[in-house]
């Protein structure tokens, strides 16, 4: 296990990006939080590499001989740990998924910012010039008065369902009728809502569902990396199988060929019959059309395995590659399946989603609720005035106490029957209901998919075990049945079905060994721990917890 955990490290050491984003930075920690590992050892993470102690008993296939590749060129060595990194590093999917995070966290700054002060200026002018009616000497004048009025304060909406403005007013009147007045107000307006949009919990809906949307992208950026992960895993075994069947197709083309020739001599020197030739003829002629499908495959895997992992800038898919990572062909010990399924229950992104939206629709009930009552607010404003002949002895009077102004309201709002707010809560209530139906079955597939995905790994792990032995018995058969031709007691075509029984326990084992790595990936995938088992860090490693709701 050191060993596979170090390969890891040193394989992503240099290209391995952290996929946490910056939208998280746009969480509060004391309203959305992570929650700690939890203690059960049924949720702790077993890499699926052997113990040390193990090590011994996992013997190693050899390396592939070179295929999928020019014969002018050696190719790049590449192990599945490097495929990872590089696909990390350069995929472009994942590079365009990982802004996801940072969208939805703007999304949360922006409702964060409904409640943000904000500061306000106003400046105005005005000049009027009108007739007026003398009562003393009963003829007409003109009035001439101008005003200079400045205004600057700051407004502030809180959770509580509170509005704040503070303000301070200078005004300047001049008049050919009155002597020049200036004078200073300074106020605070309070509006507080009684009814509809009154409490923190309300008030802070949008906010909380925007960022249950932000951790939700997390969410789903890891289910994407674990996605691109597996698939890069799964075309690298695909690959090196497809390399090492390549090679057991040579030899026994190489074979049969061989068999081929041995039996035109026996035909010249007249130990068997002419007839017996076709039969190895047919056998070669086959092993070169298995021989051509098997280098095709390789080439499709190859070209898959860099669209991969290979930055898309550049003429990538003519680049050689060599597999090195060498494939365990004993199966380690597997958990209880329990064990698998309490890990995905914490770990699955799809459902750590579905938990988000069951919680997000939870809050649009309480938003639904409240848009249910009447809406009945409170106004209250004061103001204190201090009046002179300029701006700073009005400023100065300011704390005359003979000078305020003080005024309150209520206003209320209902509309006849509310129609829509009772449709927009019954809307939320069975969204809610519908949210913990889907939370529910899907965590039924999840674990049923866990049940599959183990059931596959043991079935092929004890297929290893098992096409071993089916190997074994065919080289026997092969031995005895070629012995037997040597003394004329066999003929051609059983020799040739011997060789091509053997071929296809051979390409078993092969097959076999992929489909165990194969099913382990399907499994960690599964359980949600394919990225932790990896040492990639990626956000969404837990199930979340949201807080400060009531």
């Amino acid at each position: 296990m050191s060993r596979a955990i170090a390969g890891f490290r040193c394989a992503l050491a240099g290209a391995l990006i952290t996929l946490a984003t910056p939208a998280l930075a746009y969480l509060d920690p004391d309203a959305l939080v992570w929650p700690e590992p939890p203690a059960s050892p049924a949720a702790a993470v077993q890499p699926d590499a052997p113990a040390p102690g193990d090590r011994q008993r996992f013997a190693r296939l050899p390396l592939p001989a070179g295929y999928g590749r020019d014969d002018n060129d050696t190719g790049k060595q590449l192990s599945v740990e490097q495929a990872v990194a590089d696909a990390l590093t350069n995929n472009p999917s994942l590079r365009a998924e990982r802004q996801s995070p940072i969208i939805a966290g703007t999304f949360a700054a922006v409702e964060r910012a409904v409640f943000d002060p904000s500061v306000f200026a106003r400046v105005e002018r005005s000049r009027e010039v009108t007739q007026r009616v003398s009562e003393d000497i009963q003829s007409n004048f003109s009035v001439r008065s101008e005003q200079d009025t400045a205004t600057a304060g700051i407004r502030q909406r809180l959770p509580t369902g509170t509005e704040l403005e503070l303000s301070l007013e200078q005004d300047l009147a001049t008049s050919n009728r009155s002597p020049r007045q200036a004078g200073t107000r300074a106020g605070i307006t309070i509006t507080q809502a009684l009814l509809a949009g009154f409490g923190i919990r309300s008030n802070l809906v949008a906010l909380r569902q925007a960022r249950a949307d932000a951790l939700a992208s997390a969410y789903q950026l890891r289910g994407f990396v674990t996605s691109l992960v597996a698939d890069v895993e799964s075309t690298y075994w695909n690959y090196l199988g497809a390399g090492e069947r390549i090679d057991i197709l040579e030899n026994a083309l190489e074979v049969a060929e061989q068999q081929s020739r041995e039996a035109a001599l026996r035909i010249q020197a007249g130990t068997v019959a002419e007839v017996e030739q076709a039969a190895f003829a047919a056998e070669a002629a086959r092993r070169r059309q298995d021989l051509i499908d098997g280098r095709a495959e390789a080439a499709r895997l190859r070209t898959r395995l860099l669209q991969l992992i290979s930055r898309p800038d550049r003429d990538f898919y003519g680049r050689a590659i060599v597999p090195i990572t060498p494939v365990v062909t004993e199966a380690a010990p597997l958990d209880a399946p329990a064990d698998y399924v309490a890990l995905a229950r914490d770990r699955r992104p799809e459902l750590n989603q579905a938990r988000l939206e069951v919680t997000r629709n939870e809050l649009e009930v309480v938003a639904t609720r409240n848009g249910l009552l009447p809406r009945l607010d409170l106004f209250v404003t004061f103001g204190q005035t201090g009046f002179a002949r300029n701006y700073s002895d009005a400023y100065g009077n300011l704390d005359n106490g003979d000078t305020y102004d003080l005024a309150g309201a209520l206003e209320f709002e209902y509309p006849l029957g509310n129609r829509a707010g009772d449709a927009l809560a019954r809307r939320a209530r069975a969204s809610t209901e519908q949210a913990r139906a889907s939370l529910d079955n899907l965590g039924r597939v999840i674990e049923a998919e866990v049940r599959y995905a183990l059931i596959e790994a043991r079935r092929a792990a004890a297929q290893i075990e098992a096409s071993a032995a089916t190997v074994r018995f065919r080289e026997q058969t092969l031995a005895a049945e070629k012995a037997r031709f040597d003394v004329g007691r066999s003929t051609a075509l059983l020799v040739a079905q011997a060789q091509r029984d053997l071929l296809g326990a051979r390409l078993d084992r092969i097959n076999a060994f992929i489909a165990y790595r194969q099913a382990l990936i399907q499994l960690y995938v599964a359980d949600g721990s394919l990225l932790s088992r990896r040492l990639i860090d990626a956000p969404g490693e837990r199930a979340p917890v949201l807080g400060g709701q009531n």
